[in-house]
Protein backbone atom coordinates (compact mmCIF):
# COMPACT_ATOMS: atom_id res chain seq x y z
CA UNK A 1 0.00 0.00 0.00
CA UNK A 2 1.64 3.69 -0.95
CA UNK A 3 1.98 5.61 2.34
CA UNK A 4 1.47 9.18 1.78
CA UNK A 5 4.24 10.58 3.67
CA UNK A 6 4.28 14.12 2.11
CA UNK A 7 1.20 15.90 3.40
CA UNK A 8 0.22 19.64 4.16
CA UNK A 9 0.33 18.16 7.94
CA UNK A 10 3.99 17.30 7.11
CA UNK A 11 5.06 20.68 5.23
CA UNK A 12 3.80 22.70 7.98
CA UNK A 13 5.42 20.67 10.85
CA UNK A 14 8.64 21.87 9.24
CA UNK A 15 7.80 25.59 8.71
CA UNK A 16 6.53 25.49 12.43
CA UNK A 17 10.11 24.25 13.22
CA UNK A 18 11.99 26.60 11.12
CA UNK A 19 9.97 29.36 13.09
CA UNK A 20 11.31 27.64 16.71
CA UNK A 21 14.45 27.16 15.75
CA UNK A 22 15.36 29.88 13.18
CA UNK A 23 18.33 27.78 12.25
CA UNK A 24 21.31 29.09 11.29
CA UNK A 25 22.22 28.95 7.26
CA UNK A 26 25.74 29.61 6.61
CA UNK A 27 25.42 30.79 2.81
CA UNK A 28 28.87 30.90 0.99
CA UNK A 29 26.73 32.22 -1.96
CA UNK A 30 26.88 34.85 -4.97
CA UNK A 31 26.98 38.80 -5.32
CA UNK A 32 23.67 38.76 -7.04
CA UNK A 33 21.55 37.17 -4.42
CA UNK A 34 22.87 37.79 -1.28
CA UNK A 35 19.72 40.20 -0.37
CA UNK A 36 16.94 38.43 -1.64
CA UNK A 37 18.43 35.27 -0.25
CA UNK A 38 18.82 36.52 3.40
CA UNK A 39 15.53 37.91 3.28
CA UNK A 40 13.66 35.06 2.02
CA UNK A 41 15.49 33.25 4.62
CA UNK A 42 14.56 35.78 7.66
CA UNK A 43 10.86 35.53 5.97
CA UNK A 44 10.22 32.00 6.34
CA UNK A 45 11.98 32.39 9.90
CA UNK A 46 15.18 31.05 9.43
CA UNK A 47 18.72 33.19 10.29
CA UNK A 48 21.34 34.05 7.20
CA UNK A 49 24.54 34.56 7.45
CA UNK A 50 26.85 34.97 4.25
CA UNK A 51 30.61 34.52 5.53
CA UNK A 52 33.21 34.00 2.89
CA UNK A 53 36.66 34.69 4.62
CA UNK A 54 38.91 31.97 5.07
CA UNK A 55 39.77 33.09 8.56
CA UNK A 56 36.36 32.33 9.83
CA UNK A 57 34.37 29.78 7.13
CA UNK A 58 35.09 26.81 9.78
CA UNK A 59 34.07 28.44 13.01
CA UNK A 60 30.88 29.76 11.08
CA UNK A 61 30.28 26.53 9.82
CA UNK A 62 30.70 25.24 13.55
CA UNK A 63 27.55 27.44 14.44
CA UNK A 64 25.46 26.51 11.51
CA UNK A 65 22.43 23.98 11.07
CA UNK A 66 23.15 23.76 7.79
CA UNK A 67 25.54 25.00 4.87
CA UNK A 68 24.51 26.31 1.48
CA UNK A 69 27.38 26.33 -1.62
CA UNK A 70 26.47 28.37 -4.59
CA UNK A 71 29.02 29.13 -7.68
CA UNK A 72 26.99 31.86 -8.94
CA UNK A 73 30.15 34.56 -9.07
CA UNK A 74 33.12 32.87 -8.59
CA UNK A 75 36.64 33.47 -7.40
CA UNK A 76 39.55 31.35 -6.30
CA UNK A 77 39.50 32.67 -2.84
CA UNK A 78 35.61 32.10 -2.23
CA UNK A 79 36.24 28.45 -4.06
CA UNK A 80 39.09 27.67 -1.23
CA UNK A 81 36.57 29.11 1.59
CA UNK A 82 33.74 26.95 0.21
CA UNK A 83 36.02 23.38 0.26
CA UNK A 84 37.28 24.53 4.03
CA UNK A 85 33.79 25.13 4.89
CA UNK A 86 32.54 21.95 3.63
CA UNK A 87 35.43 19.53 5.23
CA UNK A 88 33.86 21.36 8.51
CA UNK A 89 30.74 20.89 8.20
CA UNK A 90 31.81 16.65 6.88
CA UNK A 91 33.72 16.57 9.95
CA UNK A 92 30.49 17.92 12.15
CA UNK A 93 28.10 15.79 9.77
CA UNK A 94 26.18 18.73 9.08
CA UNK A 95 24.20 19.23 5.81
CA UNK A 96 25.74 20.49 3.21
CA UNK A 97 23.59 21.90 0.01
CA UNK A 98 25.42 22.78 -3.82
CA UNK A 99 24.00 25.22 -6.24
CA UNK A 100 26.01 24.53 -9.63
CA UNK A 101 24.83 27.70 -10.93
CA UNK A 102 25.80 28.30 -14.38
CA UNK A 103 26.71 24.29 -14.94
CA UNK A 104 27.66 23.74 -18.71
CA UNK A 105 28.58 27.55 -19.29
CA UNK A 106 32.22 27.38 -18.51
CA UNK A 107 35.11 24.89 -17.59
CA UNK A 108 35.60 26.78 -14.60
CA UNK A 109 32.41 26.49 -13.24
CA UNK A 110 32.31 22.85 -14.00
CA UNK A 111 35.95 22.36 -12.53
CA UNK A 112 34.88 23.95 -9.49
CA UNK A 113 32.15 21.91 -8.77
CA UNK A 114 34.28 18.63 -9.58
CA UNK A 115 36.39 19.76 -6.96
CA UNK A 116 33.35 20.53 -4.33
CA UNK A 117 32.18 17.04 -4.99
CA UNK A 118 35.19 15.29 -4.72
CA UNK A 119 36.67 17.23 -1.80
CA UNK A 120 33.91 15.26 0.17
CA UNK A 121 30.29 14.65 1.01
CA UNK A 122 27.18 16.85 -0.18
CA UNK A 123 23.44 16.17 1.54
CA UNK A 124 21.51 17.76 -1.72
CA UNK A 125 21.95 19.50 -5.11
CA UNK A 126 19.29 21.36 -6.27
CA UNK A 127 19.66 23.16 -10.12
CA UNK A 128 17.86 23.87 -12.97
CA UNK A 129 17.04 21.08 -15.88
CA UNK A 130 20.37 22.30 -17.78
CA UNK A 131 22.49 22.73 -14.47
CA UNK A 132 21.34 18.91 -13.28
CA UNK A 133 21.74 17.71 -17.01
CA UNK A 134 25.64 18.56 -17.18
CA UNK A 135 25.94 17.41 -13.84
CA UNK A 136 24.59 14.40 -14.93
CA UNK A 137 27.13 14.54 -17.80
CA UNK A 138 25.02 14.77 -20.42
CA UNK A 139 25.54 17.85 -23.28
CA UNK A 140 22.73 20.02 -21.79
CA UNK A 141 22.42 23.35 -23.05
CA UNK A 142 22.78 26.41 -21.05
CA UNK A 143 22.01 30.34 -21.50
CA UNK A 144 24.36 31.92 -18.95
CA UNK A 145 22.79 31.09 -15.82
CA UNK A 146 19.41 30.17 -17.36
CA UNK A 147 18.20 26.79 -18.51
CA UNK A 148 17.42 25.53 -22.20
CA UNK A 149 15.34 22.50 -21.49
CA UNK A 150 13.11 21.32 -19.05
CA UNK A 151 12.98 18.89 -15.87
CA UNK A 152 11.30 15.92 -17.64
CA UNK A 153 14.20 15.87 -20.13
CA UNK A 154 16.60 15.35 -17.26
CA UNK A 155 14.75 13.19 -14.97
CA UNK A 156 16.17 9.72 -15.52
CA UNK A 157 19.65 10.43 -15.63
CA UNK A 158 18.95 12.78 -11.81
CA UNK A 159 17.48 9.69 -10.39
CA UNK A 160 20.42 7.52 -11.80
CA UNK A 161 23.20 10.25 -10.47
CA UNK A 162 21.18 10.41 -7.27
CA UNK A 163 21.04 6.49 -6.31
CA UNK A 164 24.99 6.19 -7.58
CA UNK A 165 26.11 8.90 -5.03
CA UNK A 166 23.89 8.66 -2.32
CA UNK A 167 22.30 12.35 -2.67
CA UNK A 168 19.60 14.16 -3.29
CA UNK A 169 18.92 16.06 -6.47
CA UNK A 170 16.30 19.02 -6.80
CA UNK A 171 15.35 20.09 -10.50
CA UNK A 172 13.49 23.13 -10.58
CA UNK A 173 11.39 24.21 -13.50
CA UNK A 174 7.84 24.64 -14.21
CA UNK A 175 7.68 21.31 -12.53
CA UNK A 176 10.52 20.46 -9.85
CA UNK A 177 11.06 17.12 -9.23
CA UNK A 178 13.26 15.94 -6.47
CA UNK A 179 14.38 12.41 -6.25
CA UNK A 180 16.88 10.12 -3.90
CA UNK A 181 17.41 7.40 -6.61
CA UNK A 182 14.45 5.51 -5.31
CA UNK A 183 12.02 7.87 -5.03
CA UNK A 184 11.02 10.66 -6.74
CA UNK A 185 8.54 13.32 -6.13
CA UNK A 186 6.86 15.97 -8.36
CA UNK A 187 6.18 19.22 -7.34
CA UNK A 188 3.61 21.72 -9.35
CA UNK A 189 3.21 24.76 -7.38
CA UNK A 190 4.71 27.53 -8.15
CA UNK A 191 4.47 30.61 -10.70
CA UNK A 192 6.79 31.98 -13.98
CA UNK A 193 6.17 35.35 -12.45
CA UNK A 194 9.41 33.56 -10.52
CA UNK A 195 11.56 33.12 -13.28
CA UNK A 196 11.34 37.12 -13.74
CA UNK A 197 13.15 37.55 -10.56
CA UNK A 198 16.59 36.91 -10.22
CA UNK A 199 17.37 34.53 -7.31
CA UNK A 200 14.95 32.48 -7.00
CA UNK A 201 16.27 29.60 -7.86
CA UNK A 202 19.59 30.03 -5.37
CA UNK A 203 16.65 31.34 -2.86
CA UNK A 204 14.83 27.93 -3.17
CA UNK A 205 18.28 26.52 -2.20
CA UNK A 206 18.62 28.41 0.74
CA UNK A 207 15.44 27.39 1.54
CA UNK A 208 16.00 24.02 1.43
CA UNK A 209 19.43 24.50 3.98
CA UNK A 210 16.75 25.96 6.40
CA UNK A 211 14.89 23.23 6.43
CA UNK A 212 17.18 20.79 6.34
CA UNK A 213 18.34 22.46 9.64
CA UNK A 214 15.19 21.02 11.84
CA UNK A 215 14.54 18.05 9.67
CA UNK A 216 17.32 14.80 9.92
CA UNK A 217 14.93 13.33 6.51
CA UNK A 218 16.86 14.94 4.40
CA UNK A 219 14.39 13.83 1.17
CA UNK A 220 11.71 15.38 3.15
CA UNK A 221 12.88 18.30 3.96
CA UNK A 222 14.36 18.98 0.88
CA UNK A 223 10.49 18.13 -0.85
CA UNK A 224 9.16 20.47 1.66
CA UNK A 225 10.91 23.33 0.81
CA UNK A 226 10.21 23.01 -2.65
CA UNK A 227 6.73 22.98 -1.86
CA UNK A 228 6.79 26.00 0.77
CA UNK A 229 8.61 27.92 -2.23
CA UNK A 230 6.14 27.38 -4.66
CA UNK A 231 3.17 28.44 -2.97
CA UNK A 232 4.42 31.57 -1.56
CA UNK A 233 5.57 32.33 -5.44
CA UNK A 234 1.98 31.22 -6.71
CA UNK A 235 0.26 34.01 -3.63
CA UNK A 236 2.47 36.51 -4.28
CA UNK A 237 1.89 36.43 -7.92
CA UNK A 238 -1.88 36.54 -7.63
CA UNK A 239 -1.31 40.22 -5.99
CA UNK A 240 1.83 41.29 -8.19
CA UNK A 241 1.59 43.87 -11.28
CA UNK A 242 5.18 42.74 -12.42
CA UNK A 243 8.66 41.39 -10.69
CA UNK A 244 9.20 44.16 -8.72
CA UNK A 245 6.17 44.00 -7.05
CA UNK A 246 5.94 40.13 -6.91
CA UNK A 247 9.94 39.91 -5.59
CA UNK A 248 8.45 42.38 -2.32
CA UNK A 249 5.29 40.60 -1.99
CA UNK A 250 6.99 37.18 -2.19
CA UNK A 251 9.05 37.84 1.08
CA UNK A 252 5.52 38.78 2.35
CA UNK A 253 4.01 35.28 1.45
CA UNK A 254 6.96 33.34 3.12
CA UNK A 255 6.20 35.18 6.26
CA UNK A 256 2.97 34.89 6.57
CA UNK A 257 2.42 31.05 4.95
CA UNK A 258 -0.65 29.20 7.28
CA UNK A 259 -1.16 25.67 7.34
CA UNK A 260 -4.05 26.87 5.50
CA UNK A 261 -2.49 27.69 2.60
CA UNK A 262 -0.35 24.44 2.18
CA UNK A 263 -3.61 22.41 2.93
CA UNK A 264 -5.59 24.48 0.09
CA UNK A 265 -2.92 24.98 -2.37
CA UNK A 266 -0.47 22.22 -2.10
CA UNK A 267 0.27 20.11 -5.69
CA UNK A 268 2.09 17.00 -5.43
CA UNK A 269 0.00 15.13 -7.36
CA UNK A 270 1.35 11.55 -6.39
CA UNK A 271 2.44 10.95 -3.23
CA UNK A 272 5.37 8.27 -3.30
CA UNK A 273 6.06 5.38 -1.22
CA UNK A 274 8.32 6.40 1.21
CA UNK A 275 12.10 5.23 0.83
Amino acid sequence: MTTKFVTPDSVWADIEKVRAVSPLVHNITNYVVMDVTANALLAVGASPVMAHALQEVEQMTTLAHALVLNIGTLSENWIEAMLKAQRQANKLNKPVVLDPVGLGATEYRAETISRILNNGDVTVIRGNASEIGNLCGMVAQTKGVDSTTNAENVIEQAENYAKAHNQIIAISGATDYITNGTTTIQVENGNAMMGKVTGMGCTATAMIGAFLGVNENAYLATVHAMIAMGIAGERAAQQANGPGSFRNLFMDQLYSLSAADIDSLMKVPDYAAAA
